[in-house]
This record gives structure tokens, C-alpha cells and sequence, in this order.
């Protein structure tokens, strides 16, 4: 079989991204996002690169790798939500960030970038969880990237939605968050690449 020469959507990613505690790895939004591309005709093919309890320092640590071996058109950047469980601090989550843009920025040719917006949890201070919210929007419109405001957007503190763990997405969850990255995913693949 030959390989599949689409280019890549990456999804770097958390156990958000990596479908924690679902049943099948095709219920996670990524493979719900690369059936709404086949339907949209859009020919690039959805990579889930999402690892379970990840920070962005993991992250930064695995982009490199992931640009080698990868032709990647979007880079979907869904990370932090570890860092703000473990209190780290906001301006070190951005730096990484900004490190994970900058190295794909270096690529020939560059790929598109998405962030993904993450929330800290309220307990710990309504300063932190401010700092924290501001990291997705300013990378955002400092880099010229695409963003999603929140990836749990419609999910986060639903019960019927959340694991018993009331923070991964059940299989409907994931629907949600596929919904929620398909709004701004559709717009970026509009236009071929590169």
C-alpha cells in the first residue's frame, strides 16, 4: 500500500486531543475532523500526535521530530491544559508556545497555524486564570494565527459530556469539540497548500 501523500493536519495535542478513556482512538476529534474534510473534499489527512498528560514543554520537546517526519500544511496546537492543572506559570506556557510556532515557522514552506484556547481551573486565583485565558489570544494575533477560542467550548462542566472524570470528553463530547475545531479548521483548509 502506498503511503498517503495528503498533506498533514497535525494535531499536537493532550489527552484532549488524544481521546483519554474513549473506547475507540475514531471517536476522538481529530478522526471526526478528517471524516468532515473527506465529506468538504478537502485533501489533507488529520494526524492525531495527541499524548495524554503532556505539557507544553513536552510539546516543544516532540515539534521537531513531528516537522521532520511529517509534510504538515496546519499545525494545531493544543497544549497547556497540564500546565495550568499543575499551576505553572502562564509566561513560561507562552514562551514554549511560542517556541512550538516559531520552529514550525521555519519549515519550507511553513504551515498554517491553529491554537487552541484552554481555561485554568478557578481554584487557583482569579489572577492565574486570567494570565492563563490571555496566552491563546495574544500568541494568536502576535503570530497571525487562526484560533479557537476554547477547545471544551460547550463540554467543559457539562457532566453528561465529561468522562467520571468531569475533564476528557465522552464519545458526544468529542462531537462537540470536533464542531468547535471544524469552524476554524474549514476556513483555514479553504485554500489549497502550500
Amino acid at each position: 500500500m502506498a503511503p498517503d501523500a495528503r498533506p498533514a493536519i497535525v494535531f499536537l495535542g493532550t489527552s484532549l486531543t488524544a481521546g483519554y478513556g474513549l473506547d475507540d482512538p475514531t471517536l476522538a476529534y481529530p478522526a471526526l475532523i478528517q471524516a468532515k474534510l473527506d465529506s468538504a473534499g478537502r485533501l489533507f489527512r488529520a494526524v492525531n500526535a495527541g499524548i495524554s498528560g503532556e505539557s507544553s514543554a513536552g510539546a516543544l520537546s516532540r515539534i521537531d521530530w513531528i516537522l521532520k517526519n511529517e509534510r504538515v500544511a496546519v499545525l494545531v496546537v493544543e497544549t497547556g491544559a497540564n500546565d495550568g492543572l499543575r499551576g505553572q506559570d502562564p509566561d513560561s506556557v507562552r514562551a514554549r508556545i511560542q517556541q512550538i510556532i516559531d520552529r514550525a515557522g521555519a519549515t519550507n514552506p511553513p504551515p498554517r497555524i491553529v491554537i487552541a484556547g484552554m481555561e485554568a481551573m478557578p481554584n487557583l486565583g482569579e489572577d492565574y486564570v486570567r494570565r492563563f485565558r490571555a496566552i491563546y489570544p495574544e500568541l494568536a494575533l502576535a503570530n497571525k494565527a487562526a484560533i479557537i477560542p476554547f477547545l471544551l467550548v460547550g463540554v467543559a462542566g457539562v457532566d453528561s459530556l465529561n468522562q467520571g472524570d468531569g475533564i476528557h470528553p465522552t464519545a458526544r463530547g468529542q462531537r462537540i469539540v470536533a464542531e468547535n475545531v471544524w469552524r476554524v479548521v474549514e476556513l483555514v483548509t479553504r485554500t489549497p497548500w502550500p
